[in-house]
């Protein structure tokens, strides 16, 4: 089937994580996307641990062909090429590329695009149609749009970290670069809609995504800022403050989350627990008064789960109707065939051995009934389509390519 995105076109200056997965994500859904890296930086932006390659995965190239594995991972399906936009001739080469793209992503510090000459006001005056993404961590705008920004500072100062631990236990971040994929998201949505009123105006515009936003966002649907004036303390672990039991439970050999969101689901956790003498009880029927007496409701749970182990704990409680899930790790992910049914964990493939053994990748999360998505090709070699998009697209012949080649820049 047809892809919603082809036809359009991507100039992708993003690095790290948050700007090459908003890009990632146009490329799932059929737009050509051109990543550009400088020429120093397309010898190294593929050689960082952990690699993988003929031999598997390591902290170490074991084997010439090791590519980055989250290299590998985030420019499936892009195109690559290389372009010194600090020197004249690579900025010219810039702008004619200009002339046959749609969007143009970056994710640089506030200001850098503007000293390099590529910032949307010049980009918008050649090619008025252009939508440009800025990703940055603060934003364009604001009194600390200028702050240096990491997924773990991002966590931080977004106060996702205030939120997530125990109470009473130092604050946590999250388990992976939360902040990365969700700004990632995020900009790609920007695009999209942008995209969309384009159809409507004729002209693009700029999108202007924050990692601090794109977190915040999320995090403050739930009235944090009242947790302590309800008396309450803002970490609350693994339950969920509105719902009473709902948590992590040891088993016999691991740990489930088990519970109820529902008065129906209430009744299933007294049933798997065999405890229907509580069933009319007008104290635990009220979800107000098990939110308020959590202590109790988890004991309830605590004790009846650490004598079964998990797959008994899960299946007695979604047989009688409760909520519950088995907490997989990677090995577990790699095993559901839920997910491999859904093609969401695939093989990740090396642009010059195929498939990697024993080497995930997530695929598309989106699935369209009337169109496709996904990862059509392998990560590129960097500079892998020099030649395609500056001979094919831009008409260069040999002899100039050459002399660029040999000047550094491209």
């Amino acid at each position: 089937m047809r892809k919603i995105l082809e036809g359009v076109r991507v100039l992708d200056l993003t690095q790290f994580f948050s700007g090459p997965q908003a890009t990632l994500f146009l490329a799932g859904l059929g737009a050509e996307v051109i990543r550009i890296d400088s020429p120093e930086g397309a010898k190294s932006v593929a050689v960082a641990p952990p690699y993988a390659g003929r031999n598997g995965v390591s902290f170490e190239r074991t084997s010439p062909d090791d590519l980055s594995v989250n290299y590998l991972k985030r420019t499936r399906a892009k195109k690559a090429i290389s372009l010194d936009l600090k020197t004249a001739d690579g900025k010219a080469l810039f702008f004619r590329l200009l002339e046959h793209a749609d969007v143009v992503v970056e994710n640089y510090s506030v200001g850098v695009s503007a000293r390099l000459g590529i910032d949307y006001p010049k980009l918008a005056a050649a090619n008025p149609r252009i939508v440009y993404c800025a990703l940055t961590g603060h934003g364009s705008t604001g009194p600390d749009k200028d702050l240096k920004a990491y997924d773990v500072t991002v966590q931080a100062a977004a106060g996702l970290m205030s939120v997530t631990g125990f109470p009473g236990q130092p604050p946590t971040k999250a388990g992976t670069a939360l902040s990365d994929a969700i700004s990632g998201t995020f900009a790609m949505s920007g695009v999209l809609a942008a995209l969309l009123d384009r159809e409507k105006t004729g002209r693009g515009q700029f999108v202007d995504v924050s990692m601090v936003d794109s977190l915040f966002a999320l995090l403050f649907d739930d009235p944090i800022d009242w947790y302590e004036r309800l008396g309450v303390p803002v970490r609350q672990g693994n339950r969920i403050l509105r719902f009473s039991p709902i948590n992590t439970y040891q088993t016999r050999d691991g740990w489930a989350v088990l519970g109820a969101a529902t008065g129906g689901q209430w009744q299933g956790v007294l049933k798997a627990i065999g405890r229907p003498d509580l069933l009319d009880d007008p104290e635990w029927s009220s979800l107000d008064w098990r939110v308020a007496n959590n202590d109790r409701s988890d004991a309830l749970l605590r004790d009846w789960a650490i004598t079964r182990t998990t797959a008994e704990a899960v299946a007695e409680m979604l047989a009688a109707g409760g909520v519950a899930s088995a907490i997989r790790g990677p090995k577990e992910l790699a095993e559901w065939q839920h997910l491999r049914e859904r093609e969401m964990y695939v093989p990740l493939e090396h642009p010059t051995l195929g498939p990697l053994a024993d080497v995930g990748a997530p695929g598309f999360p989106i699935k369209f009934g009337a169109a496709d998505a996904g990862y059509d090709a392998p990560a590129p070699l960097p500079r892998q389509h020099n030649r395609e998009i500056y001979c094919g697209l831009l008409g260069l012949d040999d002899t100039e390519l050459e002399r660029l080649e040999a000047a550094g820049v491209i």
